[in-house]
């Protein structure tokens, strides 16, 4: 019966349902309907931005055809409701200017309303790689849930799941490009856990880069950068001794690099101004 009633909520908010005991749905038809003022959004609701195109053409269809699918809300007062799954149609009612709406109202608590808002907002068609990783990150520390429930609710593979997840340690710089729509989840996936990932970003924005020249480009970098470890840690042993013994002398970081010709630089790495001092300091006293 349950099924039957939450079939269209989608794979996530359906399963879900299900977990809701039977007295707990007041609701006893789906086609109850309550003034649309009566309504308010869930301040808790992750979803913050609705787009107004898409709004426009719901409400077109609201108007030629109704609201098919019963809006979630749980009653906080004889005339007040919160929104627990359904805010889009509920907005796009109000542009259609409908007076009544059909709900179906539940009796649950604020983290399970918290929930519901979260598997609903996860299964927009228009989600953006960081709102997904970032819904199912709120799933899992907040309502541990595995990777393996989370596949088998929303219907997708533990490995995108697990893929999508990565997204949420790489940096805020990021994170803005691809909510911004300049980089896709497939972009940022080779990005993670990769050293200057922030400056390959760019790169690939710039150069408009598919998944596949991004992934290469990685791959280039990560290899370069190898061989450059490898080639910093096959420095003569007089070399590495007299970085230490300058490092010792300064307390900064300092690079030498002797070529064959035994030509080549020496590099100071300063975080501040002391230790910039600290340097002018100490070269001073040997031209004295």
């Amino acid at each position: 019966m349950i099924g039957n009633k939450f079939k269209g909520l989608g794979k996530g908010l359906s399963a879900l349902m299900g977990d809701v005991p039977q007295e707990n749905i007041q609701t006893k038809s789906s086609s109850e309907k309550i003034p649309i003022h009566f309504i308010h959004a869930n301040p808790s609701q992750p979803r913050k931005n609705f787009n107004q195109e898409l709004l426009k053409e719901l409400s077109e269809s609201i108007k030629e055809q109704g609201i098919i699918q019963p809006i979630l809300v749980r009653k906080k007062s004889e005339d007040k409701y919160e929104i627990v799954a359904g805010e889009r149609r509920w907005r796009a009612a109000q542009l259609a200017k409908i007076h009544e709406v059909p709900v179906i109202i539940l009796n649950i608590d604020d983290k399970k309303s918290l929930e519901f808002a979260i598997l609903e907002n996860i299964q927009r068609s228009d989600l953006n790689g960081i709102e997904e990783a970032l819904g199912y990150d709120n799933l899992v520390r907040k309502f541990a849930y595995s990777q393996e429930a989370l596949s088998k609710i929303l219907g997708k593979s533990r490995s995108h799941i697990a893929n999508t997840l990565r997204l949420v340690g790489l940096p805020e710089e990021i994170k803005k490009m691809i909510s911004d729509g300049l980089l896709t989840a497939g972009h940022a996936r080779c990005l993670v856990n990769v050293p200057d990932n922030i400056n390959l970003a760019k790169i690939i924005v710039n150069k408009n880069l598919s998944v596949r020249q991004a992934e290469f480009l990685v791959k280039k970098e990560q290899v370069f950068s190898s061989k450059k470890k490898i080639r910093k840690n096959n420095k003569d042993t007089n070399i590495k001794s007299l970085e230490s013994d300058l490092e010792l002398l300064m307390g900064i970081k300092v690079d030498i690099k002797n070529k064959k010709s035994n030509s080549g630089e020496i590099k100071f790495t300063y975080k501040n101004l002391d230790q910039l001092n600290k340097i002018i300091s100490v070269l001073k006293g040997y031209f004295r």
